[in-house]
This record gives C-alpha cells, structure tokens and sequence, in this order.
C-alpha cells in the first residue's frame, strides 16, 4: 500500500504540494443511485413532484457542487475545471445519477467527479422527500480516472446501475483495478 500524502513527516495533516507536478488533462467519472418506491418513481415520470422536476434540479445541483469541491473537502486544490456533465437517469426502481468531469491541472478531478454525483443524488432526496422519507442514496463510487502520475483506474462491472439495480437496489461492482 502506497504512503499517504496528506501526512507530514510529524504526522500532521497538509495540503499536498503539487507545485512540481506536471500538468494534464484528467478525467474522472462517477455514479450513485437513490432507491425509491414505486409511487415516488411514478410521481418523478408523470412530475407530480410538489417541488418541480428532480431530475434537472439534480443536474444543476451536481455541476454547482462539483466547482466548489475544495469548499466540501479540506485538503482538495480548488481546480480549473474544462467540463462537468451530470446526468440523472429515472431507472425502474429509482434514479441513477453520474457525472463526468474534466480539467488540465497537477492534481487529479476525482473528488470532483464524486461530489458532483453525492450533491446530485441528495438534491433528488431532498426534492422526493415529501413523498417518501425512506428513500436510500447507495453505490457512490468513482467509475474511472484518467491522467496523473498514478495512471488510469477503471472500475470493472460498470454497467449502468440503474439497469443492475434488482429488486434491493443496485448491484456493487464485483471488483476493481487499477493501471
């Protein structure tokens, strides 16, 4: 197991210095999926939601969130960020929701990626909310990565979760790699 970084030698935690890293385009994608009952995917179809559409104010949700992950997170570099995508997807027995983002910086966008579907799929929470309070957000994983020092890392198993999910939910990946 590699070191970790956000140690000083004192065991103090920093910041890392990416002054000497060089710049790339890096890539990172993420899902997550919030359960819901049947009646609540119904009223998110038809949008009979008292609030207004989730799915679009997910969206937006997610791509705010995900230009100001150095807020959520202590220790993450506040990062240029090229490109955000956010999808939320109605599934049968819920709401997928993934992201993709891009930036050419030292440090890679994973955080970035993760917080973006995190803010997203809480948003659909808080906008369902009213119809069901036992909603589940599950499965928030990052996807894929690319560019960096420590190469590509893709996730095997990464068909859709909402066309995985069964009856409990979705699926978690059977296992990952890294490159």
């Amino acid at each position: 197991m590699r070191k970790l970084s956000h140690y000083g030698a004192g065991g103090e935690v920093r910041m890392v210095d990416v002054s000497e890293k060089v710049t790339t385009t890096r890539t990172a994608a993420a899902q997550g999926f919030v359960k819901m009952a049947p009646a609540v995917v119904r009223a998110v179809r038809r949008l009979k939601n008292p609030k207004g559409n989730p799915l679009e104010v997910a969206r937006i949700a997610g791509i705010a969130a995900a230009k100001r992950t150095a807020e959520w997170i202590p220790l993450c570099h506040p990062l240029p960020l090229t490109h955000i995508d956010v999808t939320a997807r109605l599934c049968q027995n819920g709401v997928e929701v993934r992201s993709e983002v891009t930036a050419t910086a030292q440090t890679g966008v994973e955080m970035e990626a993760l917080v973006a579907v995190t803010a997203a799929a809480l948003t659909v929470y808080d906008m369902c909310k009213a119809l069901d309070k036992g909603m589940e957000i599950s499965g928030i994983v990052l996807v894929k990565k690319t560019g960096g020092k420590s190469g590509d890392f893709f996730r095997s198993a990464t068909a859709r979760v909402g066309e995985r999910a069964g009856k409990n939910g979705p699926k978690k990946p059977t296992r990952s790699r890294g490159r």
